[in-house]
Parts: C-alpha cells; sequence; structure tokens
C-alpha cells in the first residue's frame, strides 16, 4: 500500500470535495491529485534525490508530499525556526535535494552545495504547468515516504524514517474511509514537520474532512478560526489549550467544535477539567503516540473523558489523567532495565509493536529480533489496562534508590490557586543521589512562598516528593511543538547551583 493509492481513492470517490482551504476557492481532491502528479514531473526532471520543505501551512504542503511520493523521493519536512547556521547544516546533510520555501525566505538557504531553492510560488506554477503524470508511481510499501528529525532538545535530532507501510498502516488502522461529513472540518495548528502534522494531512485527506490551516498558533487567531469555519475537529499540545481556554472568557464558547484531541505532552489535570467544563458539548480524545510509531499508539476517548470526569473514586477519576488503552493495531509493554515485562502497577519503560512502527532511524535500526520498540518514554498500565505516562526514562528522578516522576510532582503543584505552570527536575545531592527542584510560574497577582510550595507536596503526596530547592519564574521553556523543556531546567538550575 502507498499513500498515492489513498490519494487516488479520494480522488475518485470525493473529487469536487475541499480537502485544504475554504469551501469557496480551496483545493479539491482532484485538483490536489491533479497538482501531485504535475509536480512529480517537475520533481523528476531535477537532480535532487528528496524534497524538503522548510515553511509554514499552505495548500502547498499536502501537493509537496504527495509529489514527493509520486515522484519516488522522500519528503522532509524542517524546522524552519531552527537557527540558520543549524537549519542549513540539516539540510546540507539531505543534498542533493529540492527545498521548497515560504516566500522572502530564499536567502537563509541560498549557496548550500547541492540544494536547489524554489519558494512555495514557484513551486505552485510548477505544479500547474508542468505536463501530467501517468499513475506510474511505485507499490513498493517499503520505499521511505517521509523523513522527520525528531524534536531532540540537545545536540542534532534524530532522522526517523517513516515507509509508505507505516503510515499507511495507521490511516487503515484509524479512521474510515469517508467517514467524515462534507460538513466536517479540521484546525490543524501544529508545525508541518511534527508527526501529528503529518497525520492530520493523511487522515483527513483519507476521511473527507477538509482541513483549515493555521501557520502559526495564537491562541485568539485559533478561536476565531473555529467561528468563522464551522470547525468541527482539531488538535492541539497541552500548552495551547489552556490559551485557548483564556480566550474563551467572553461566553461565546465553541459551538461547531465537536471533537478537540490532544497530545504531544503530559496534560494537567486542572486543564483538562476546565475544558470539560468550558466545553461540555465537546468529545476530548487524549493520544499519545511519538515520531518513531507513526503517530498515535494509545487514545483516551470521549467515553473514557466523561467516566472518568463524572467519577467519585479516586481510581476511576485519576484515568482522566492516563493516555487511554493501545490501539488495536498495536502491543504495548512495560519493561524493567533488562528488558522484562513488568505486570500492571510497576513503572518501567514503554516498548511499542505494529505494522505502523517504523523503530528507524537514518543512521541505525532501533526495534529489537521480535519487531519491538522500546521508546525511552516511563509508564505503567493500571489494573484495566490504561496507559500512565511518566515522561522520558531520562527525566526519572531517582532519590535515595526510589524513582519519583516529575510529572506526578507537575500535576499536584498545578493544582494550587496560585500555581499557572510548574516543573519538575532532579538535581544533584550528596545525601540522596539527586533531590526534587521545582519550578514554578504563579498566576497574575498571586503570592506563594518557596516553603508553601514544599509543604503543598507533602501534603497531596509523601514526604520524599518535597522538593528541596524551589524556583520562581516568570515563563518556563517549551519547544515549538509545546514539550517542556525539563533538561534545559536542569542544565540551568545545576550550572546555577
Amino acid at each position: 500500500m502507498n499513500l498515492l493509492v489513498l490519494l487516488e481513492m479520494s480522488s475518485g470517490a470525493m473529487g469536487d470535495r475541499v480537502t485544504v482551504g475554504p469551501l469557496a476557492g480551496g483545493l479539491t481532491y482532484e485538483s490536489l491529485f491533479e497538482r501531485a502528479g504535475r509536480g512529480a514531473t517537475w520533481l523528476r526532471s531535477r537532480p535532487g534525490e528528496r524534497l524538503l520543505y522548510a515553511g509554514v501551512s499552505s495548500p502547498a504542503l499536502p501537493v509537496a508530499m504527495y509529489a514527493a511520493s509520486w515522484a519516488g523521493k522522500p519528503y522532509v519536512p524542517l524546522n524552519y525556526r531552527l537557527a540558520d547556521d543549524r537549519l542549513r547544516s540539516l539540510i546540507a546533510r539531505q543534498a542533493p535535494a529540492v527545498l521548497v520555501c515560504d516566500p522572502g525566505t530564499e536567502s537563509r538557504f541560498a549557496n548550500i552545495e547541492g540544494i536547489e531553492v524554489v519558494d512555495t510560488n514557484g513551486f505552485d506554477a510548477h505544479t500547474r504547468t508542468a505536463e501530467s503524470a501517468e499513475p506510474d508511481w511505485s507499490m513498493d510499501e517499503d520505499d521511505v515516504a517521509v523523513l522527520l528529525h525528531t524534536s531532540g532538545t540537545t545536540g542534532d535530532p534524530k532522522i526517523a524514517v517513516l515507509r509508505h507501510r507505516h503510515l499507511t498502516s495507521y490511516v487503515l488502522g484509524s479512521v474510515e474511509f469517508m467517514g467524515a461529513g462534507d460538513d466536517e472540518a479540521t484546525l490543524v495548528s501544529v508545525p508541518p514537520y511534527h508527526i501529528a502534522g503529518i497525520a492530520a494531512m493523511i487522515t483527513s485527506g483519507f476521511s473527507g474532512r477538509r482541513i483549515v490551516q493555521l501557520p502559526s498558533f495564537e491562541a485568539a487567531e485559533w478561536v476565531r478560526l473555529v467561528r468563522e469555519n464551522a470547525v468541527t475537529h482539531a488538535m492541539v499540545v497541552p500548552t495551547m489549550l489552556g490559551r485557548i481556554l483564556d480566550e474563551l472568557a467572553d461566553g461565546e464558547g465553541l459551538p461547531s467544535l465537536q471533537h478537540l484531541s490532544y497530545g504531544g505532552g503530559r496534560m494537567p489535570l486542572p486543564t483538562i477539567e476546565r475544558a470539560m467544563e468550558l466545553l461540555p458539548h465537546v468529545n476530548f480524545v487524549n493520544a499519545y503516540g511519538l515520531t518513531e510509531t507513526s503517530s498515535s499508539i494509545a487514545v483516551l476517548g470521549p467515553d473514557d473523558h466523561r467516566a472518568a470526569f463524572a467519577a467519585s473514586d479516586p481510581a476511576a477519576r485519576r484515568r482522566l489523567g492516563s493516555v487511554g488503552r493501545p490501539l488495536p493495531t498495536v502491543e504495548i509493554s512495560i519493561r524493567d532495565p533488562l528488558g522484562a515485562e513488568l505486570p500492571a502497577g510497576e513503572r518501567g519503560e514503554i516498548w511499542v509493536r505494529g505494522d505502523q512502527v517504523s523503530g528507524e532511524y537514518a543512521s541505525r535500526r532501533a526495534l529489537n529480533d521480535d519487531g519491538w520498540f522500546p521508546t525511552n518514554d516511563a509508564g505503567s498500565f493500571d489494573e484495566e489496562g490504561y496507559l500512565y505516562i511518566e515522561g522520558r526514562i531520562d527525566d526519572v528522578i531517582v532519590r535515595g534508590g526510589e524513582n519519583l516522576s516529575p510529572g506526578e510532582i507537575e500535576d499536584v503543584l498545578l493544582q494550587h490557586p496560585a500555581v499557572r505552570e510548574a516543573a519538575v527536575v532532579g538535581i544533584p545531592s550528596d545525601e540522596w543521589g539527586e533531590a526534587v527542584a521545582a519550578f514554578v510560574v504563579l498566576h497574575d497577582g498571586a503570592a506563594l512562598s518557596a516553603d508553601e510550595v514544599s509543604d503543598w507536596v507533602v501534603k497531596h503526596l509523601r514526604s520524599s516528593r518535597r522538593p528541596e530547592r524551589v524556583e520562581f519564574r516568570t515563563s518556563l521553556p517549551y519547544n515549538e511543538t509545546g514539550k517542556l523543556l525539563r533538561r534545559e531546567l536542569k542544565a540551568e538550575f545545576t550550572a546555577g547551583s
């Protein structure tokens, strides 16, 4: 199976339906299919072995991805927000290649050996004027479809290899062909170089749901687009949701919104509880996945959200902080450092196996002999099979031989009415090996002392979780996809201690 087969199916069955953009004048499935073919003809005339995309979301984005697949060249979306020297270094490693960029940014990529630069206007012209292509794309499901740079927080990111079989397996296992009504629209506000952006394009295209693009997230603009475009579906990261909720103080709500999924980081319990109170008609979905797994591998669905939100039993209520159960198409296991499977209730490393799981990088294969991919995420299952994410293995704090979850402590801190944001890291301790340090951002006008922060944690958890160091900040560092950069805080804290 190939991504072009999925697009061909959509073009044949929903040709005149708009797939990207406004209902009036947007890009239809038929036009997307035709322009992808013309783009493939042009790409085949160029010497590059890959198609790089370094720009904001636009209608050129899906055309570029499908044209690359048609031409048999990997599609490589890049983080255009990186500093020029780092971005140019990443691009140089992909040469020879064609690079598509935003108009006016060509100088950022000038004089990189083996890189041919064209802006989206020029690329658009080629996809309109080049000769039509026959449906002669490769049907080898092991062909590379997308190369994605992982969002590493230190050093150079790894390049995850996603083959056609991984992406098509995810699509076929998660959405129904033409399952969306012609009045449905999804707002895509995650960056185009994030796996969630790739997944949104191909799943929306297969289901028939129109895509509305928000090139750069800003909460007020997000709300405006939802209201003006009658958006029914959207996906956000946790930091986005909190800001969106703040914009709903006007009382107008989001009447068209039916389904809101979130992922890409831990969702603070107070935030999702507030969202469910403000938007009771919305179906919330928490989706957990990785670049290397072609997006989601576990989901906490709308019924799970409502049951947990209404529960009085603490164990059932706690599930609102889980990522739900594994998708039927994957297996998930919790393992100890030696690779032995752990029972429910015990923390370990999350391993995953399934057809959508790549577990492959440009430099090495990360799957073991049995096809399992160790994610480097820490987590546990409860007795009912709900998965809880504890953060990266490297983020776990080992205090006196006891493993402490930063996320658990952060959730408690966020329950304090004065706390807006919180981050917890481990710092060196002569007595315990590691100690707990907390960074706290307060709500405007709120006051709180370091002792009150520590006492709050002890009151709701155990004394071993008490932060020994507390710092108050005006903001915390996040990457462009909303992930908290604990490593940056840890290095800063350690350097300043």
